[in-house]
């Protein structure tokens, strides 16, 4: 027998083993020690939260309940540790964490003209986004198929809204330091067109 609490994670509220609990608790501190000195540190920790809450639902089921230890070292080594990442602070962090990351494809509304298909379609295949708008803008004045797959396309592709989707993207594995780069380039685009 086992005790069991109730914890909110990313917005989710899940039940979880006392180990467990323990564990994550202690990775959690761990991580708000390591960002503490980063000025986006509050928004890099929720979109750490917010992808380890999204694997923890993908571990729950009709049948099981509970989160248990062996699930939560499972996520923290697919996240990452913090002592990894200062570890490879002098050559590449994203070298230690090289493995390629679930890639799916998404409207990537940051960099986008109209919708962000093309936009999202070019971060998927790491190519130029222009390419990819004179191909639909030929496609237009060539009889109109361009339009129609584009509302196809804008319909059918979800929007990128969280930072774990937009690394995904990308195909790069969400983990801490993919997270971390990602938040702080975000928060220094915004400060430069703040400036602006």
């Amino acid at each position: 027998m086992k005790i069991t609490m109730s914890v909110n994670l990313g917005g989710y509220s899940f039940n979880i083993d006392e180990d467990a609990y323990e564990e994550l608790k202690r990775y959690l501190r761990n991580l708000e020690i390591h960002f503490a000195n980063e000025e986006s540190s509050a928004e890099i920790l929720s979109d750490i939260e917010t992808r380890m809450a999204e694997l923890f639902r993908t571990k729950m089921s009709g049948y099981k309940q509970v989160i248990n230890i062996q699930d939560v070292n499972e996520i923290i080594s697919v996240m990452g540790s913090p002592e990894d990442i200062a570890d490879e602070e002098g050559r590449s962090a994203k070298d230690k964490f090289s493995s390629p990351g679930y890639h799916r494809m998404y409207r990537d509304t940051d960099h986008r003209i109209i919708g962000g298909v093309c936009s999202g379609m070019a971060a998927y295949w790491g190519m130029d986004p222009i390419i990819l708008r004179i191909i639909f803008a030929a496609l237009i004045f060539a009889g109109g198929a361009g339009l129609l797959i584009y509302l196809v396309l804008y319909i059918v592709l979800p929007e990128a809204k969280t930072t774990a989707q937009k690394i995904e993207m990308k195909g790069e594995p969400v983990n801490i330091h993919n997270i971390k780069e990602s938040v702080k380039k975000e928060f220094n685009n915004v400060r430069k067109n703040m400036k602006l």
